[in-house]
């Protein structure tokens, strides 16, 4: 879970998941979103696919990026339930 928390640290990370909840994007478009390095841009997607946030997925020489909601669904959960909170019912569905 500590790289999934490291993973979110970074505001850059966390648009980058917000962008990809619409549906899976490449690399290229989500970097055209960003005014930084394409090596910034690298490591944040690594530090992104490393924490499982990301499945990526190689079509020829693009690569296309898409949220993996479930671990970042259970990292939460485990998160609440370190701090004693316990989920509602929509949670447990």
């Amino acid at each position: 879970m500590s790289d999934v928390l490291k993973a979110l640290s970074h505001p850059t990370r966390r648009a980058i998941l917000r962008l990809l909840r619409d549906g899976e994007l490449s690399a290229g478009d989500l970097a055209s979103r960003f005014d930084v390095a394409k090596p910034t841009m690298t490591g944040h997607f690594n530090a992104l696919r490393d924490a499982g946030l990301v499945d990526v997925q190689r079509q020829g020489t693009t690569l296309i990026y898409r949220l993996n909601a479930s671990v970042l669904e259970e990292a939460l959960l485990q998160l609440m339930d370190g701090l004693g909170v316990k989920p509602g019912p929509a949670a447990e569905e």
